[in-house]
């Protein structure tokens, strides 16, 4: 007759019922969970780069020199976008790389708060743009963008560290001045996003590490 081995029955994982306490390792990974989560919402985003901001600044001197030799003319406005996209590729370089000697990447919570307020800012300055050099308003795109970059920096700035809102407010001021007190355009442009992103750069390198 043929044997009756005894059925193995495998022990399944005992399921926590509704009014159960979880396990403690499952505790201790919540709450560990719990906790990054808040530092990241609390924390502010210290990958400002002071050095970067100060080379970033550095390219907006001979933009500044180059373009004061067009009137407002289409040359004059492929000079400056050519220069905001140099002067962006270097800051979000020295941004990726202070954010991955501080240990924390800028893509964090931080960081994504500083980048969704300084976006809006930026893609209304670019929209802005177009109608008015159609429009043949040349002149009032650098008060209008200095202004507009100035709000971003604020707004950014607020889940930075304290000196950036500072830095954003000067260039509400410079951008109003260009506006309305007849700065020149170029000039105005090479001193804010030359000198104040040079001045504000050193700063915060020297304050916060570069």
């Amino acid at each position: 007759m043929p044997e009756h081995r005894p059925r193995r029955f495998r022990s399944r994982p005992r399921e926590v019922a509704p009014g159960d306490t979880p396990p403690l390792d499952v505790r201790a990974v919540d709450d560990l969970r719990f906790i990054r989560q808040t530092m990241e919402r609390s924390a502010a985003f210290t990958a400002v780069p002071g050095w970067g901001m100060v080379a970033a600044g550095a390219t907006a001197l001979p933009a500044a020199w180059l373009a004061s030799r067009h009137a407002f003319d289409a040359r004059w406005l492929e000079i400056w976008i050519t220069e905001a996209v140099l002067a962006v590729s270097v800051a979000v370089v020295a941004i990726q790389r202070k954010a991955t000697r501080s240990g924390l990447p800028w893509t964090s919570g931080p960081g994504r708060k500083v980048l969704s307020s300084f976006a809006p800012p930026l893609a209304a300055a670019a929209l802005l743009t177009i109608p008015l050099f159609r429009g043949h308003l040349g002149s009032v795109l650098p008060g209008m963008w200095l202004l507009l970059y100035g709000v971003g920096v604020i707004t950014g700035g607020a889940y930075s560290v304290s000196v950036v809102p500072v830095m954003g407010a000067s260039f509400m001021a410079l951008g109003a001045a260009a506006l309305f007190v007849t700065l020149p355009g170029n000039w105005a442009m090479a001193a804010g996003f030359g000198g104040l992103h040079i001045g504000f750069g050193m700063w915060i390198a020297r304050r916060y590490g570069g």
